[in-house]
């Protein structure tokens, strides 16, 4: 069995100071991936830098508080990796993957995007990049037996049913036509699986991300772009997927949820 949490915290440092600590205390995960983590190991405190039993890998970004991604593993990686070999983004803190017996495990926080900005240029950039590496790893893992999941903030709703207000979207970054056609192309030319909607093909969500704004949260109006993408053969392993959504508002340590899958 191999238990795969992700989570986006919204600053490391924030989440600590409202629950994230206790959380990470229970959780019966064996790997957690880590979101915008925007800080670097030297501004955390050491539960949070060095957590006791864990193995943690910190991918900051050159750019002071921004982006940041982490993975914790129960047991020491056989390998780590930070960035994909892109000269734009390795420094980007936007990708970390370690190699654990028969899988690789990756953290990935994916460019949200703007419409009409140079950030959605760059999301697009990222995205086309990442497809052509997504191909490569999932081949080089192939050879050598290994299975792959990558899992992240993705910034991308998929279908109708991966968003609460899909209609008012259809123009905003994250829901785009194009960005909805890459993920189709992660999954039939890159040959990935979007595991939690395998595991829950007929409902709307379930969502893992609400905006601060308004009553979005208790509202349920969500968007589901945290991610499980693996390779079908750890996929069809998914025996439970959910996501840990908190009891109220208050009680939220980042405005994603974690998302966790149980693999056989």
């Amino acid at each position: 069995m191999l238990t795969v949490t992700t989570a986006n915290v919204n600053g490391l440092r924030a989440a600590a100071k409202k629950g994230y600590v206790e959380w990470l205390a229970a959780t019966d995960a064996d790997v957690v991936c880590l979101q915008e983590v925007r800080a670097e190991e030297s501004q955390l405190p050491d539960a949070v830098r060095a957590p006791e039993g864990w193995h943690v890998v910190f991918a900051p970004a050159a750019a002071k508080g921004r982006a940041g991604v982490a993975l914790l593993t129960r047991r020491a990686p056989e390998r780590v990796k930070i960035g994909f070999g892109s000269a734009e983004f390795d420094t980007s803190g936007r990708y970390v993957e370690a190699d654990l017996p028969g899988v690789t495990v990756a953290s990935l926080y994916l460019p949200s995007g703007e419409v009409g900005t140079e950030r959605q240029d760059e999301k697009e950039r990222f995205m086309a990049e990442f497809l052509e590496y997504l191909k490569e790893l999932r081949a080089k893992a192939a050879a050598d037996g290994r299975e792959v999941v990558v899992c992240g903030d993705w910034n991308i709703a998929h279908q109708e049913a991966d968003l609460k207000n899909w209609k008012a979207n259809r123009k905003s970054s994250g829901f785009l036509p194009e960005e909805r056609a890459w993920l189709d192309r992660v999954y039939a030319e890159a040959g990935y699986a979007d595991v939690m909607r395998a595991l829950h093909p007929d409902q709307a969500g379930p969502y893992s991300w609400w905006s601060y704004r308004g009553r979005a949260f208790d509202n349920d109006s969500g968007w589901r772009i945290d991610l499980h993408v693996a390779t079908p053969g750890l996929a069809a392993r998914a025996v439970k997927g959910q996501v840990e959504r908190a009891a109220t508002h208050e009680e939220r340590w980042s405005d994603h949820a974690p998302v966790t899958v149980v693999y056989g």
